[in-house]
């Protein structure tokens, strides 16, 4: 069989090298994919968005699968293309992805189906959202209603940044028509983690869970970033804790969308918050999460291709889902200035160097007169999978120094004993 994985980033990189593992696997192609992809399958000179072109490609490669990484094709309505052509293609249909392309919509299916989640409200005034603001105590949770790419949420200490987000997503549009409504939340406190679930619409699997980091400096200083390294599993998310998981959110949100004439399946990713009013949702996203697939897939141990083709075919609950026992730990290596603006074309250096048992998974990579060079704000991810956190996560330490690139940066707190 032959698979086709859309998207450029690491995300995209772990799923390609996860399927290239299937023996019923004999062609992996990723479009665009980048310097990293280019090492397990064929890369395509396809942008993730453009539709039409990846159809074609499908039907000339005679593509058996094609796999969606990113939340803009499949807000786009990709799957409904491919579906419509008679193509298989895992992944939400456009009218299912709005969990995660509208905050508005996510936050009020919860609300009428009892979906635990922080209390809000949703708005398209910017007069309004800031009276809001005002009657509110702080901190709060400003959300841009669209698609951002992992920058559309503010934290608001004070009232002060509140109006601020407000300002810069309503009015001066820092986020183009994402931020045309905003969604306005109490900030929930407590620990937080992601769990990921493969459902056919029906059929519910959770996945591993795993926690990410989303501010780009130690100790969740600075502003949000699209996640800067990751671990699975967290020893305070216990097994008990999953299926509560399951059947007080995950299964939920699957029978809403139904009943909504919605039918949902993919991928559905709950972030959640860990209260002492119990597990709330804190968002969810309708693809596999970036950087949390990547020490996620590593720990899977049932084949990937046979556990998606069952979600396509409506078969899921013939599937069992077998996890390895070790622990997996990602940091991401970022451009100077990421979030912010970065610069790229960037040599990178270094592969060389690193042990045995470390895996890179490349996001913002290309290649220039046959070196590899930065193309990103995240440019990879290096993962080590170990028996314990501790030596997963001293395992990948030990090694980010042998990866060289100008104004490199990451985090260093990523799964210590500090941080989890």
């Amino acid at each position: 069989m032959k698979v086709l994985v859309v998207g450029s980033g690491g995300r995209e990189h772990a799923l390609a090298w996860k399927l290239k593992q299937s023996p019923k696997v004999s062609g992996v192609f990723i479009a665009p994919g980048n310097a990293g992809t280019d090492t397990v399958g064929t890369n395509l000179p396809i942008a993730a968005t453009d539709v039409p072109a990846l159809a074609a490609a499908a039907q000339q490669y005679r593509i058996s699968l094609t796999v969606v990484g990113p939340e803009a094709p499949l807000a786009a309505g990709i799957v409904d293309h491919f579906e419509g052509m008679g193509l298989p293609v895992f992944g939400p249909s456009k009218a299912a992805s709005q969990l995660e392309s509208s905050k508005a919509f996510a936050k009020s299916l919860m609300r009428r189906y009892g979906i635990p989640c922080a209390l809000g409200a949703s708005f398209d005034c910017h007069a309004a959202a800031m009276d809001f603001v005002k009657s509110q105590p702080a901190p709060l949770v400003i959300k841009a209603d669209g698609l951002a790419a992992g920058k559309g949420v503010v934290v608001a200490g004070t009232k002060e940044v509140a109006l601020q987000a407000l300002d810069d997503f309503m009015v001066r549009r820092t986020l183009g028509e994402a931020g045309k409504t905003v969604t306005i939340e109490e900030c929930l406190d407590g620990r937080e983690v992601s769990l990921l679930a493969i459902t056919d619409g029906t059929t519910v699997l959770a996945m591993a869970p795993a926690c990410d980091y989303k501010r780009a400096y130690d100790c969740d200083q600075g502003p949000n970033t699209g996640g800067m390294g990751s671990y699975s599993p967290p020893d305070f998310f216990t097994a008990g804790n999953i299926e509560e998981v399951r059947q007080a959110i995950l299964e939920p949100a699957i029978q809403a969308m139904r009943f909504e004439g919605m039918p949902y399946k993919g991928v559905l990713y709950a972030g959640l918050m860990l209260t002492v009013d119990g597990i709330k949702v804190l968002e969810f996203n309708v693809r596999f999460g970036d950087p949390e697939t990547q020490v996620i897939l590593p720990r899977l141990e049932t084949d990937l291709l046979d556990v998606m083709l069952a979600t396509v075919e409506g078969s899921l609950d013939r599937v069992d889902l077998k996890w390895s026992r070790d622990s997996c730990v990602g940091v991401v290596l970022a451009s100077g200035g990421y979030p912010g603006s970065h610069k790229t074309g960037l040599p990178i250096s270094g592969f060389d160097k690193l042990n045995d048992g470390i895996t890179v998974f490349h996001a913002g990579t290309g290649k220039q007169d046959g070196n590899i060079v930065t193309s990103g704000g995240r440019v990879m991810v290096v993962t080590a999978m170990a028996g314990s956190l501790d030596d997963a996560r001293a395992r990948v330490y030990s090694n980010l120094p042998r990866i060289n690139f100008d104004g490199c940066h990451y985090r260093r707190d990523i799964a210590a004993p500090s941080s989890r």
